[in-house]
């Protein structure tokens, strides 16, 4: 019996953010792949990976939206996380396998001081089952090869932490976490089992803030599936969504142009780490700079074709 000829995916040029609520058990990246197959999108990235056993919201970029998915990777995040004490994990998760297990045994006033510990500036050491890079490979490859290596400790905030006991249940501990990016809370919640003293590991995460964007904004990828092609365009939020909190300079025809052309210009701005750069007319998003002594610095910019093909888009 022949086998019926796949049809193939006609790509084509989407730009704008996708507020994604992973699902568990899915990388990032081929959560990423399913939307922008759903999509037909021909470019597409995200903005730091969650892991397969995180759920939350997780930030697409499709096509010019691609250019500013750094700014994500550097904005603050909200978690709520669930771990169990008493027991150490060699993944510091559910995955692992059981290293110790301990009683579990400390009062309110113990686990408020904790709390207040782990909160503000402090140093992590980041978990060998993770993905940052040493020679060329993940230090999870390490791990799984039974390798352990030194890591250094890195500079991480926190700025808020709340712990509560699960009720009728001595041994799970909820958490709720804005912290800083490159925090591990896998590492924080074994950290806080150390220093109770009966160690802990993570059994649920799932992230609910990225910057400006909440998990309560998102879409799931089923609800995604069952929609219209149109439908799912409609889920898409503007390449502006990902500058929010950008100041906004807005330049006439001919600086518009000679900005694309990476040129800086002068005009009377006050200094500004981050610069949302328009297009008077048409009205569209240019890219992003930094103005300094009254000069405004090109970053990231999209291309004319790009421009062209988002005012279509709008039209």
């Amino acid at each position: 019996m022949e086998k019926a000829p796949r049809t193939r995916v006609v790509r084509r040029p989407v730009h704008g953010v996708l507020l994604l609520d992973k699902p568990l058990g899915l990388s990032s990246n081929d959560a990423l792949q399913k939307a922008k197959w759903l999509l037909r999108a021909e470019k597409a990235g995200h903005t730091g990976t969650l892991d397969p056993l995180a759920t939350g919201v997780l930030p697409l970029c499709f096509g010019a939206a691609t250019k500013f998915s750094q700014l994500q990777l550097e904005a603050d995040k909200t978690y709520e996380a669930v771990a169990l004490l008493g027991v150490t994990t060699t993944t510091g998760d559910a995955e692992g396998e059981v290293l110790l297990e301990r009683p579990v045994a400390f009062t309110a006033e113990q686990l408020t001081q904790v709390v207040q510990r782990f909160t503000g500036p402090i140093l992590q050491v980041p978990p060998m089952y993770s993905a940052l890079k040493r020679d060329g490979k993940a230090l999870y490859e390490y791990a799984r090869a039974g390798v352990v290596l030194e890591r250094e400790a890195r500079a991480v905030e926190i700025f808020e932490l709340s712990a509560a006991m699960e009720p009728g249940d001595g041994n799970t501990l909820k958490l709720r976490v804005k912290c800083s990016k490159g925090t591990y809370i896998r590492t924080l919640a074994e950290d806080i089992g150390e220093a109770l003293g009966c160690g802990a590991h993570l059994t649920a995460l799932r992230r609910v803030r990225t910057g400006g964007f909440d998990v309560e904004q998102g879409v799931t990828l089923a609800a995604l599936e069952a929609m219209s092609e149109q439908e799912r365009l409609e889920c898409l939020r503007p390449v502006e969504a990902m500058v929010p909190d950008h100041m906004v300079v807005t330049l006439d025809e001919e600086n518009a142009a000679r900005f694309l052309s990476g040129l800086r210009r002068r005009g009377d701005w006050p200094d500004a780490e981050q610069v949302a750069v328009w297009g008077e007319q048409p009205r569209a998003l240019l890219g992003v700079a930094h103005v300094k002594a009254g000069e405004l610095i090109p970053e990231r910019l999209l291309s004319p074709v790009e421009i062209d093909q988002i005012l279509k888009e709008k039209s």
